[in-house]
């Protein structure tokens, strides 16, 4: 539930409601406005009714939240969370894209991606190091080597990192080289890994699993926030369907979902959405329409080499035009892509080799 205190009430009051939730053992979440203050209080909501706290001073009203996700919702907290990564600000105004390949295959492969993605608008470079496949003969990643590669690009680009984590003792590794922590959609309900990496200061990106409900994903949220990391970047990436002629179904209503239930970040991957390159650019337009604060987007020098997922992957050349296109519909609802002139300048590949 939440307490609204009234817009008179003192920091005595408030530390005076604190004080008995946290010793009744309630979680409290303190969200100062304004004119006046909220208090989120997690736990039994029942028990926490009985405590009559609409009695004690300066406080306004208090409000149960229904949705199951209480750290999640709206409810909770009313303004849109902003999550600084480096210099960028993700739910600002600003459209973030985040661009790099599929997977990690070589220093050369990488290298020339990030430059070339750097060069068209990208802010943040992607590259799987562990990749989970679902046949295991299929390419698996270059793991902690990647992982190497990724912060060299990540130190001659200036484009910050986001790759995924796939399991708890992997957590503490990743996090030394990544920026950001994904988790993929095949660990959505991972709980003790959701759990694990809520202990780090590093965010989160959230994929959504292929079969999840819009409810279920925001419960795995709840598990990294309730965990004590309130930096969670929902990502929006296609699910399962009768439709077979994508790879998943891309649920672009997903994106206006989350906005109306939940303050947090949402993100759309139109490469895993819809699994074609040429549907790639076309389905990242509508998501910037429908309100996504990024995309991600895989990008190959050469798809028709790449080890994996190679038939969604732009070229360098369209993801350019991609950049192009999607920079048309930020300016149509007001919002626009970050301006990178103040970044490191890229540097040329051909003056380090």
């Amino acid at each position: 539930m939440i307490i609204v205190m009234d817009a008179a009430a003192s920091e005595r009051d408030v530390e005076a409601i604190r004080a008995r939730l946290t010793q009744e053992g309630f979680s409290v979440h303190l969200s100062q406005g304004v004119s006046r203050t909220i208090i989120g209080v997690i736990g039994d909501r029942t028990r926490a009714l009985r405590l009559s706290l609409e009695a004690m001073p300066g406080v306004e009203k208090v409000i149960p939240i229904l949705n199951p996700f209480k750290l999640a919702s709206r409810d909770f907290q009313p303004e849109n969370t902003t999550i600084q990564v480096g210099p960028h600000l993700i739910g600002d105004k600003a459209v973030h894209l985040i661009a790099g390949p599929c997977a990690v295959e070589s220093r050369e492969q990488l290298l020339e991606t990030a430059f070339a993605v750097k060069e068209a608008g990208a802010t943040l470079l992607r590259g799987g190091a562990y990749k989970p496949r679902t046949s295991p003969y299929s390419f698996q990643g270059l793991e902690e080597k990647g992982l190497e590669i990724l912060a060299e690009a990540r130190e001659r680009t200036g484009l910050l990192v986001t790759t995924e984590v796939m399991d708890t003792k992997f957590v503490p590794l990743v996090s030394q080289y990544a920026d950001i922590l994904q988790i993929g959609a095949r660990n959505m309900q991972n709980f003790f890994l959701l759990r694990e990496v809520a202990k780090t200061d590093k965010p989160v990106l959230l994929k959504r699993g292929p079969s999840a409900t819009v409810e279920e994903w925001l419960m795995a949220a709840e598990y990294i926030m309730a965990g004590g990391n309130n930096r969670v970047i929902m990502c929006e990436r296609g699910i399962r369907t009768f439709e077979n002629y994508t790879r998943n179904t891309l649920d672009l209503s997903a994106v206006a979902v989350i906005k109306k239930l939940s303050h947090l970040p949402v993100i759309v991957d139109p490469s895993h959405g819809t699994g074609k390159w040429w549907l790639v650019q076309p389905m990242a337009r509508a998501a910037i329409a429908a309100g996504a604060d990024g995309l991600m987007v895989e990008v190959h020098p050469s798809p028709g080499e790449a080890l994996s997922d190679g038939q969604q992957s732009l070229t360098p050349e369209n993801f350019r035009s991609l950049v192009a296109g999607v920079r048309e519909i930020t300016r149509a609802v007001g919002r626009c892509l970050p301006d990178n002139a103040s970044d490191r300048q890229v540097e040329k590949v051909a003056s380090e080799e």
